[in-house]
């Protein structure tokens, strides 16, 4: 229920927030059913959505821009206490694969990853699940 109330938001309030975000972060592909959305859901440890929360904030977000993801949204389900959902957008599967790669290479991720952790692991379970839009979807 969470996953589809999610995506319904995205959906009705995505077109705006997407356009908003491609022309910030210089991405142009907005052709009709090429790019990849894939929405991510992190359940943290006990006490560890704030910590988690504040590396996106601080390093994440712009890893991934750097790496060519462009950022469509982040939400925390109401009432969850160690739940974060995010959708990226990819170009083709192909350049997220290539983008996640360079992601898990990078020395800035690395160093931001094991810094997050000093007070034990953020992270205990990663969901991953990719949407296609439909052609008459406000957001391709």
């Amino acid at each position: 229920m969470i996953r589809s109330l999610i995506f319904s938001l995205v959906l009705a309030m995505g077109m705006p927030a997407l356009s908003l975000a491609d022309h910030h972060l210089g991405h142009a592909d907005k052709s009709p059913g090429n790019r990849v959305f894939e929405m991510r859901t992190y359940y943290t440890h006990p006490g560890k959505l704030s910590a988690l929360n504040k590396r996106f904030r601080e390093h994440t977000n712009a890893i991934f821009v750097k790496h060519g993801m462009t950022l469509v949204g982040y939400w925390i389900p109401e009432g969850s206490e160690d739940t974060l959902v995010y959708i990226l957008a990819y170009p083709s599967k192909e350049a997220r694969e290539a983008a996640w790669k360079a992601f898990g290479q990078d020395p800035d991720w690395k160093k931001a990853f094991a810094e997050s952790r000093q007070d034990g692991p953020l992270v205990k379970k990663v969901d991953s699940q990719f949407l296609s839009a439909t052609d008459y979807s406000p957001i391709q």
